[in-house]
């Protein structure tokens, strides 16, 4: 009975033709023996008894002939490319999503909308049927193929339907511009709602998809939007750039200016740049080096009274001090750098 009830270019017909099934008794008579599912059938069909199956329910399923009507004199729809989607995941950004205008994307109409989601819900239908009929039971070879093929079947109207919409869900993505949240994170989120509506979209209505599921991303969206406020409140540090600054070159200039003003105080207290009584005695007080503690800079003015010269004449001693200082700075290090070069090769003289 079931075998005449499928027309034979039903898409469970057509499935069982390119996959070589076969009804359970034609395989006993060809091969003597009872088909085995494979270890991932069997888990698919674990699967597919483990929870009811839900569907949006509509009169056309049960009409006369309803599978003829629903699967071989309704029209053929077209499939879209989504060759464009799959490279645009790599970089999801807001201007990627322009492509989503390309000659791959299909556009339905009502009625071609509903042809698709009846072909989608009477699959789940009949899944559900058999769902009941089986029961606790285990079900037989033949029920259990018949179960996996309409699973296909429902899968395939599934995606169609899903890969049709996927640039509605890029378009609501970029009007939305939610700044806090990532694009990417905001596409899966639209990703997951489409492929809800996909699920609870009657279209016995009169309503377009598109309408329906609009509604339903954008409030994944918002969704998303709040997760996100709601975690940073409860972890309100976020990254600072400020904190990843090295502060690696301030910490050796300012090494280099303590060593540096080390070195010169030791040429001044040691007298390494001979400098005469009056001159040791300026930079002294100039700048506060003293042998036994250091005391705080006096000016041109006060120093000028200390050894009774005017400013001026303080400013000369101190400008022809510090260019000695400075001799004696470079003379060291010129000698130091001679240190550190390898001596000469004497063949070479």
């Amino acid at each position: 009975m079931l075998q005449a009830m499928i027309g034979k270019n039903s898409p469970l017909a057509r499935l069982r033709k390119r996959q070589g099934v076969v009804s359970r008794e034609s395989t006993r008579a060809a091969e003597g023996q009872r088909w085995s599912l494979s270890s991932e059938e069997e888990h698919l069909l674990n699967e597919i008894l483990s929870e009811p199956m839900d569907y949006i329910d509509s009169k056309a399923f049960y009409q006369p002939n309803a599978e003829k009507s629903i699967y071989d004199d309704a029209p053929d729809i077209e499939k879209p490319d989504v060759a464009w989607y799959r490279p645009l995941m790599d970089d999801l950004t807001p201007q990627s999503a322009e492509t989503t205008r390309s000659t791959g994307t299909v556009l339905l109409t009502a009625a071609q909308e509903r042809v698709l989601f009846l072909k989608y819900n009477y699959a789940r239908h009949r899944i559900s049927e058999m769902q009941k009929d089986i029961g606790p039971a285990r079900p037989t070879e033949e029920q259990a193929r018949e179960l996996l093929q309409w699973y296909r079947i429902a899968q395939e109207y599934r995606e169609q339907i899903a890969e049709t919409n996927l640039a509605l869900v890029l378009a609501m993505a970029k009007r939305t511009r939610m700044s806090e949240v990532d694009f990417a994170d905001l596409v899966s989120e639209g990703n997951m709602a489409l492929l809800r509506s996909v699920d609870k979209f009657d279209c016995d209505r009169g309503f377009k998809f598109s309408t329906y599921a609009c509604r339903a991303i954008l409030k994944a969206f918002s969704r998303q939007g709040m997760k996100l406020s709601k975690y940073r409140q409860r972890f309100p540090t976020d990254f600072d750039p400020a904190m990843e600054k090295s502060n690696h070159l301030e910490n050796l200039r300012k090494t280099h200016e303590q060593e540096t003003a080390e070195e010169v105080k030791n040429i001044v207290l040691s007298n390494q740049a001979d400098l005469t009584s009056v001159e040791r005695t300026v930079i002294h007080h100039r700048f506060g080096i003293d042998s036994a503690d250091e005391s705080d800079p006096l000016t041109l003015e006060q120093v000028g009274q200390i050894i009774g010269v005017t400013k001026e004449r303080v400013r000369q001693i101190q400008n022809k001090a510090l260019e000695k200082i400075r001799n004696a700075l470079l003379a060291r290090h010129g000698d130091l750098d001679e240190e550190a070069q390898p001596d000469s090769d004497p063949s070479l003289n």
